[in-house]
C-alpha cells in the first residue's frame, strides 16, 4: 500500500515540475498538460517496461494520468505564488526523483530483480521523466548538464532500497523512506551548494574537434 501512495505522490510531483517547466517555456494549456502527464508516468512507463510488466501500471487505470493532470491544473493555478521557478522545480524534481528511485528498485526487488539491476532499473525510473520533461522543453536534460548531479542522486537513491530490502531483515517501507529521503536531500544539497563531477581535462586534442566532413561544408560560415 505504501509503495502506491508514494507513486502516486512522485507523479503528482513530477507532473507539476513538468508543468512548471510548461508554464516557464510560455506552453498553452495542452502543452503544459502534455508535458505534466509524460513528465509524471514516463519514469514509471521506463520501469514496468524494463521488468516486463504489460501494459503498464500507469496506463492500466485512470489514476496515474488523472493524478498527473490534477497536479498540473493545481499548478497552473497556483504558480505566481511560487518565488523562483527554477528553484522550486529543482525542489519538486529531486522529491519526485528520490520517490521513483526508492519505489523503482523496490518494485524491481519484487519482481526479482539482483540487487544491482534494481539499483540500476531506479535510477532509470527516476530519471525518465525529467528527462522527457527538458526534450519536450527543448532544454539540455539535467541528466547532461554539468553542473547538476542529477543521476548519482538517483542511483544512491536506489541502492540504498536495493542493497538494504537484498541483504537486511528490515521492512521494506523503512528502505523505501530511507532511499527517498537520501536522493532527495543529496540532489537538493548537490544543486544549492554547486555540487559537480569533475569533467575531463581539456587537452590541446580537444581544442580541434570538428570532422574533416564539416570542415568541408560550404554551408557553414566562414569567419570574416
Amino acid at each position: 500500500m505504501l509503495l502506491q501512495i508514494l507513486n502516486i505522490v512522485g507523479i503528482a510531483v513530477f507532473a507539476a515540475s513538468g508543468a512548471l517547466v510548461g508554464i516557464r517555456k510560455d506552453f498553452d494549456i495542452w502543452g503544459i498538460a502534455t508535458v505534466a502527464v509524460l513528465t509524471g508516468v514516463g519514469g514509471g512507463i521506463l520501469r514496468d517496461l524494463l521488468l516486463g510488466i504489460t501494459p503498464p501500471a500507469s496506463l492500466e487505470n485512470w489514476v496515474p494520468v488523472t493524478t498527473a493532470l490534477i497536479a498540473a491544473l493545481v499548478t497552473v493555478i497556483f504558480h505566481p505564488s511560487f518565488a523562483l521557478l527554477r528553484r522550486t522545480i529543482v525542489v519538486l524534481d529531486a522529491i519526485g526523483m528520490g520517490l521513483f528511485a526508492a519505489t523503482g528498485a523496490s518494485i524491481a526487488i519484487d519482481h526479482h530483480a539482483h540487487a544491482f539491476a534494481a539499483t540500476l532499473i531506479g535510477m532509470l525510473a527516476a530519471i525518465g521523466g525529467g528527462v522527457l520533461r527538458d526534450v519536450l522543453a527543448n532544454e539540455i536534460p539535467l541528466l547532461l548538464q554539468p553542473a547538476d548531479l542529477y543521476a548519482v542522486p538517483a542511483l544512491v537513491a536506489s541502492a540504498v532500497v536495493a542493497v538494504g530490502r537484498t541483504y537486511s531483515e528490515l521492512p521494506s517501507q523503512v528502505w523505501v523512506i530511507a532511499g527517498l529521503i537520501v536522493g532527495a536531500l543529496f540532489r537538493v544539497v548537490a544543486f544549492f551548494l554547486g555540487w559537480r563531477l569533475p569533467m575531463a581535462p581539456r587537452g590541446l586534442g580537444i581544442r580541434h574537434t570538428r570532422t574533416t566532413p564539416l570542415d568541408n561544408d560550404p554551408e557553414r560560415d566562414e569567419p570574416a
